[in-house]
């Protein structure tokens, strides 16, 4: 069997597992799962090649279970009810799910019962947002581990760990060739150990030259500092740049997001700023982006760049306010770090002295909405600019009428 390095090289125990410390470090919760031998239905999310597999495979390893690997996308029913039976004749089975998130209602209704009473232990691996992408069904009967991508450091770890393998015997590669790897696979170990393959058996003398490197990468080469994360910062200088409504540079770091094709991270960050910097200024943008986002999951790359080039130069241009993110995070720090007064009797479940709004004139009437200690706080601050102007208006006439 031609089995990819890649495969062969996949941990077989959480001790094997390169970066996730935040899961899998001292004291750290799969860790203590495993030492607890007690595992619990999880979904693991993250960008492609950083090791979802692998961790489902260290875990159900080191705790010695059996388990039944299925793709979403490739198996049928039959497949998932063939694991069910298992999991019966065995009183128990571990399903580690691929591509959860294109899992169809039929298979759903098939998977909830077993998954409902634990005769499944299910673990789903998923390149999207689960908050978005999973049913709630699903999503309310499993704990969500988000992966973190890995670091160049992980990356070089992992590449010195296969240049050991019996398939790269006599391989020849300086610390420069191996620097290159590191930066083209951005975070994705799988294609780094393959672009490592690939090259092993493509030269003539098993001797690993940048030039060969650079003719067997597909993908251009930008290179991350020295913690790695060069793709947050790509990340953060596209919303930099649509905040600053500077359009060309938004485009500009779009293009080079998209170089990776790294999508959900695009839909992620899109998203926040949306809502984070434009939010009421353009309250349109929101659904706007969601219907972009759609259209371009359905025609994939390369058709949509076009697509989020379209939304990305719209959002640049829209007028911005942050007032919706800044008044939540001023309501949240009152809750979190002041002593806040119970709901006033006036909106309680069972207030008699509670004045129904619509039963007065212009459906609004004058009664204390807030807790004493902060009656006349004020979270919105609204600017008087793009859409949220005929807001502040608004807000402004309500507060001449209360006081």
């Amino acid at each position: 069997m031609n089995e990819p390095l890649a495969i062969k090289l996949r941990p077989k125990s959480l001790k094997e597992i390169l970066g996730q410390k935040h899961l899998v470090g001292k004291d750290k919760v799969i860790t203590n799962m495993v030492k607890n031998k007690k595992l619990f239905s999880m979904i693991l999310y993250g960008n492609p090649g950083i090791g979802k597999t692998a961790l489902a495979n260290a875990i159900v390893n080191d705790m010695k279970l059996r388990v039944r690997f299925l793709n979403a996308v490739i198996n049928n029913k039959e497949d998932l009810d063939t694991v069910i039976q298992e999991a019966k004749f065995y009183e128990g089975i571990v399903l580690v799910m691929d591509e959860i998130h294109r899992l169809n209602k039929d298979k759903q209704d098939i998977l909830l019962p077993p998954l409902e009473n634990g005769l499944i232990t299910l673990i789903g691996l998923t390149t999207s947002n689960p908050y978005h992408r999973i049913n709630p069904a699903i999503r309310s009967r499993v704990q969500i581990f988000e992966l973190e991508p890995l670091g160049d450091k992980d990356i070089l770890l992992g590449l010195k760990r296969a240049l050991k393998h019996e398939d790269l015997k006599g391989i020849e590669i300086t610390n420069k060739e191996l620097d290159y790897i590191v930066k083209s696979s951005n975070g994705d170990l799988r294609a780094a150990y393959n672009l490592l393959e690939m090259a092993y058996y493509s030269s003539k003398d098993k001797k690993i030259s940048l030039e060969s490197l650079a003719n067997l990468s597909n993908k251009a080469v930008i290179f991350t500092d020295k913690d790695g994360d060069g793709h947050y910062d790509l990340l953060s200088a596209l919303q930099k740049s649509i905040r600053g409504s500077d359009v060309n540079a938004s485009v500009h770091y779009l293009a080079r997001l998209l170089v990776f094709e790294d999508l959900d991270s695009i839909y992620r960050r899109l998203s926040v700023i949306a809502y984070e910097d434009i939010g009421l200024a353009n309250p349109g943008i929101g659904p706007k982006l969601r219907a972009a986002i759609e259209s371009s999951e359905l025609v994939g790359l390369p058709e949509a760049r076009i697509v989020l080039s379209a939304i990305v130069i719209e959002m640049a241009l829209s007028p911005k306010s942050n007032t919706a993110y800044l008044a939540i995070s001023d309501a949240i720090r009152d809750i979190e770090f002041n002593k806040v007064d119970p709901i006033p009797e006036t909106i309680r479940i069972n207030s008699k002295i509670y004045k129904y709004p619509h039963d007065h004139s212009n459906s609004h009437v004058k009664q204390q909405y807030l807790p004493d200690n902060i009656i006349n706080k004020k979270y919105y601050k609204p600017k008087n600019s793009g859409y949220e102007k005929s807001l502040k208006e608004i807000n402004d006439n309500l507060e001449k009428l209360t006081k």
